[in-house]
């Protein structure tokens, strides 16, 4: 009895490992169509009828402006273009900012936030991060930094219903992607810490305030020039 369960023990992770790999690899190149947060939430949707189903439209990164891209790398992470998937000094800054009994949040990666929307749950904790961890290095060996910001950009929250930069443009300010101003980018990036709370349609004075900061925090970051050095 103990040898069978030791024969799956150490299988099941390996397993599991190698199909992530295997799902990895054909996702670098064909279109998500649908992440662990947006299946949960339409689950959540069939039972709750408060939820409401999600709204996913996906697009290519070459359908995207760039102060769009720009606008979600200058709110979550402006080292996107140097680290591996973990920002190690945001990290360090986070945990001891967490020992202190300090806020937690900060020190994630658009890569672990992309590994936590694809393939985790929500909520806190250290399993959780560990895999995210893990998840987000795998990523950045399979992908592209450009795939995983087109893979980021059509399944980041930005809305209750809205998943996705395409569909946060045509239901949350009524105009097709390609028509978003810088001023729209900003204000779609400042509400991706908390998008069921967070209102891009009618903006808070922080939604407002995080605008203006992410704005200038694009400007700084050089637009177009810095995709450049995602190639």
């Amino acid at each position: 009895m103990f040898a069978k369960v030791w024969y799956w023990l150490w299988r099941i992770p390996l397993y599991l490992f190698l199909a992530l790999c295997v799902w990895l690899l054909v996702f670098r190149w064909v279109p998500v169509p649908t992440s662990a947060f947006m299946l949960a939430q339409d689950v959540s949707a069939i039972f709750n009828k408060d939820v409401p189903f999600v709204r996913h439209d996906w697009v290519s990164l070459n359908e995207v402006p760039y102060h769009m891209q720009v606008a979600v790398i200058a709110s979550e992470d402006q080292r996107f273009a140097e680290h591996w998937g973990i920002d190690v000094d945001a990290t360090r800054a986070a945990i001891a900012n967490e020992m202190r009994g300090r806020s937690k949040g900060g020190g994630s990666t658009i890569t672990q936030q992309l590994a936590k929307n694809l393939f985790l749950w929500q909520g806190r904790s250290y399993l959780r991060k560990g895999l995210e961890w893990g998840i987000a290095s795998l990523i950045e060996l399979f992908w592209s930094k450009e795939r995983i910001l087109e893979v980021y950009l059509n399944t980041a929250q930005f809305g209750k219903a809205d998943y996705g930069v395409s569909a946060a443009a045509q239901n949350l300010l009524h105009k097709p992607v390609a028509k978003l101003s810088a001023a729209d980018a900003a204000l779609l990036a400042a509400v991706l810490p908390a998008p069921n709370r967070l209102n891009a349609q009618k903006p808070s004075g922080y939604v407002r305030a995080r605008q203006g900061r992410i704005l200038r925090q694009m400007r700084s970051l050089g637009g177009a020039s810095y995709l450049q050095r995602l190639d």
